[in-house]
């Protein structure tokens, strides 16, 4: 008998509602991590107590949002849903498998996953699902995945919801540090079967955007909670705040301790443990959050690849994930090949090697509404056919690479559209 291959054995499982184990994990969770964090909840619903089967839904603030969603639920259990490529690292495997967690290939059609999400209701179990397929990049939301309102129409079954604040301020995609502040969730009932039944899949993803959405920097100027950064909390900032508003210059910001600047024009703030930016002086020009700063960039890119001639291109090494064995905790793939990526406006193409071999793949820009990033900016991950790719680009283009991508995917009339908040 041939030794079956990790993938394999992931989906080969059938999953069911989880037992003893997620009783002792939620008690930790409960009693010891969620006070660290100062989590706050303000439940409207009174989840502990619900019954039955149902889906629960929530934004994706960051790392740590399957402590921030298990708890005001606990005693109840609930399976959740996580990447596919998460259940081949070897410190995640093991417990996902205990706690019956249900993979899914983000941004992709994935049958296996709804099959055991269906699985798991009809043996009167429950769901947790972060719609947007991946925590926040921002500091705020992404609209939600592809074919999440034709999911959740499916099974007519009450659907709860959370928004998380201050998620991201705590656990930034940035930065892999936790900086301990606060967190609020407040928790609400957000359709009933009868309203499913009348509800267009589209209506759905419409008033699923609008319940969830969330953005921590604007947010906290106002609460002015403040955060443990640390000397460096500005560290990597440069990676998702990567053009100057005042000289125009893309990829010239840097970052030393808790300072964020331009190295042409010298124009930049520090960052305080409120996440406020104070400009050096009065002759800097500095957004009034990094979420404006972030749309700002997003504005220029939109403006960049309505040019029919738009070409971004870049070395990279190209990771995959292995036939036979986990991945090591502080590896997401391993590298096999490296090549030359380039985006246009017909999408992704990549010309290198794989495995010692010329290895060729163009995915069409249509099929390709953005990426997955498994840890912080440095990476960023695709599926080709089915199958995991990941590339580590030479530059820090990362999220040039994910505007450019997803704005051409809007502008040659793909699905995942934009959302007006």
């Amino acid at each position: 008998m041939s030794k079956k291959t990790v993938a394999k054995k992931i989906h080969s499982r059938k999953i069911t509602p989880p037992g003893v184990m997620y009783d002792i994990l939620g008690g930790v969770w409960k009693n010891f991590i969620a006070p660290k964090y100062n989590v706050e909840y303000i439940d409207h619903v009174g989840m502990s107590k619900v019954e039955g089967s149902y889906i629960f839904i929530s934004n994706h603030a960051s790392r740590l949002d399957y402590i921030f969603t298990g708890v005001p639920v606990y005693p109840k259990k609930m399976n959740y849903v996580a990447g596919y490529n998460e259940f081949h690292r070897l410190h995640l495997s093991l417990v996902f498998r205990l706690l019956h967690v249900i993979p899914k290939k983000n941004f992709i059609p994935d049958i296996y996953t709804i099959k055991e999400v269906s699985r798991v209701l009809k043996n009167g179990g429950r769901i947790c699902i972060f719609p947007e397929g991946m925590s926040s990049i921002s500091g705020a939301n992404q609209p939600v995945a592809i074919g999440t309102g034709k999911m959740i129409k499916k099974f007519k079954l009450p659907v709860y919801y959370s928004v998380i604040r201050g998620g991201y301020l705590t656990s930034p995609k940035y930065n892999l540090r936790d900086r301990c502040g606060k967190i609020e969730v407040e928790i609400n009932q957000l359709f009933t079967p009868e309203e499913l039944e009348v509800l267009t899949p589209a209506e759905i993803e419409d008033k699923i955007n609008k319940a969830i959405y969330h953005d921590d920097y604007a947010w906290n100027k106002v609460a002015q909670n403040h955060y443990d950064i640390g000397e460096n909390g500005a560290e990597n900032l440069e990676d998702l705040l990567f053009w100057c508003p005042k000289c125009g210059k893309q990829h010239v910001m840097t970052t030393e301790g808790n300072k964020i600047f331009c190295k042409e024009c010298g124009n930049g703030a520090t960052l305080l443990d409120t996440y406020e930016m104070v400009p050096f002086d009065d002759t800097c020009v500095i957004p009034e959050t990094q979420t404006k700063w972030f749309d700002m960039e997003r504005e220029l890119i939109k403006k960049e690849v309505a040019d029919e001639n738009f070409r971004l291109e870049e070395n990279v090494e190209l990771g995959m994930l292995p036939d036979y064995k986990l991945l090591s905790p502080n590896d997401t793939s391993v590298i096999v090949g490296k090549g030359k990526l380039v985006l246009d406006r017909t999408g992704l193409t990549y010309d290198g090697t794989k495995n010692g071999e010329a290895f060729t793949f163009h995915i069409d820009s249509k099929q390709l509404p953005t990426y997955g990033m498994c840890t912080d900016v440095s990476r960023f991950y695709t599926f080709l056919d089915g199958e995991f790719v990941e590339f580590y680009p030479e530059n820090r283009v990362v999220e040039k690479f994910f505007m450019a991508t997803e704005e051409i995917h809007r502008l040659n009339g793909g699905q995942w559209q934009a959302v007006e908040y």
